[in-house]
């Protein structure tokens, strides 16, 4: 078994710490969070010590799982990387690309596995995608939620939007070749609502939108290419895809024919919804994190993906900056 140390006991950290005990390969051996009460509280709940500093916890393990707020993941992510653990963070990876970049540089020198915490890669909707080659020509996003403080030490972008750049740049093979972007504080003193446009050098581009004072919670992405639309309810962790044809296709799949004018251009519609597997994210991420431990293989969110997540985010930041001194 692998032993696993745990930092941040709050919201999140709660979460990882029940999904950590229903997994077999890690020994949960301690937990350390700034709040003395919540870390011993935690410790008595889940069996284990409760840890007055970091670094101590961080020495006695094999692997550390960081669910801390975003500002102190460098710092706990650097003492680990230095001692030759293996990490696992939550995103944002850091709150700056500077950081990010260091992180990075050590986590090659340790030769350690890293795993960011991009869950939606791991939402049943993105995992019920079907052997469809993915060449998007443009990607519309939405994430929307209620106002909530925690997470409020960064912008929305990193809070929320980040989620989607990270699916965005997995999914389009091309470099980013412009950016942006607008965004406005309302109850916080960063951008608590953003849209983004992202242009890629081989056509693609991606419109992203991501709130924390909507009425209402939403988060839904649509892919159009020239074969199909896919369609992606994170919450209601749904799936559809729209394929066209120019001949019938044998499937159980509702289907119609397009009446284009031409006779001789006739093109076929057909409709799927994929099987959604009941499968936990959170859940699933962590042992994906302790499979690439056990068996020497890659992560696949490593720093190195998260530091590209936080680049582009931090262009749309920049470019927010901008539009605002203007309008200033």
């Amino acid at each position: 078994m692998i032993k696993l140390g745990l930092i941040g006991a709050g919201h999140l950290g709660s979460i990882h710490l029940k999904l950590i005990q229903e997994l077999t390969d890690f020994e949960l051996v301690g937990i350390f969070d700034t709040d003395r009460k919540v870390c011993e509280q935690a410790a008595d709940l889940y069996t284990c010590k409760a840890y007055e500093h970091a670094e101590s916890l961080i020495d006695d393990v094999e692997a550390i799982d960081i669910v801390s707020p975003t500002p102190s993941h460098f710092e706990y992510a650097k003492y680990s990387l230095k001692n030759r653990k293996h990490v696992f963070v939550e995103k944002p990876l850091c709150k700056t690309l500077e950081e990010g970049e260091t992180l990075v540089k050590l986590a090659e020198e340790a030769e350690v596995k890293t795993q960011v915490g991009h869950v939606e890669r791991f939402n049943p909707a993105i995992q019920s995608l079907p052997n469809l080659t993915l060449n998007p020509l443009f990607i519309e996003a939405h994430r929307l939620a209620h106002f909530n403080p925690r997470g409020t030490d960064v912008a929305v972008i990193l809070d929320l939007m980040i989620h989607d750049i990270d699916l965005v740049l997995s999914m389009v093979t091309a470099d980013v070749k412009k950016v942006s972007a607008n965004g406005v504080a309302i109850i916080s003193k960063t951008a608590d609502i953003a849209n983004a446009r992202i242009e890629f050098d081989n056509g693609c581009v991606a419109n992203l939108t991501a709130s924390r004072v909507s009425l209402k919670k939403m988060r839904k992405m649509r892919i159009f290419q020239r074969d199909a639309y896919i369609s992606f309810n994170f919450l209601d962790q749904q799936t559809e895809i729209v394929r066209l044809s120019d001949i019938p296709l044998e499937s159980d799949s509702p289907s119609f024919e397009v009446n284009t004018g031409h006779d001789f251009d006739k093109k076929y519609i057909y409709i799927e919804k994929p099987e959604i597997k009941n499968i936990n994210a959170i859940k699933t991420e962590l042992q994906v994190f302790a499979n690439s431990i056990k068996n020497n293989t890659d992560t696949p969110i490593d720093f190195v993906d998260a530091c590209k997540a936080l680049e582009v985010a931090y262009q749309i930041l920049s470019k927010i900056n901008q539009n605002r001194l203007v309008a200033s």
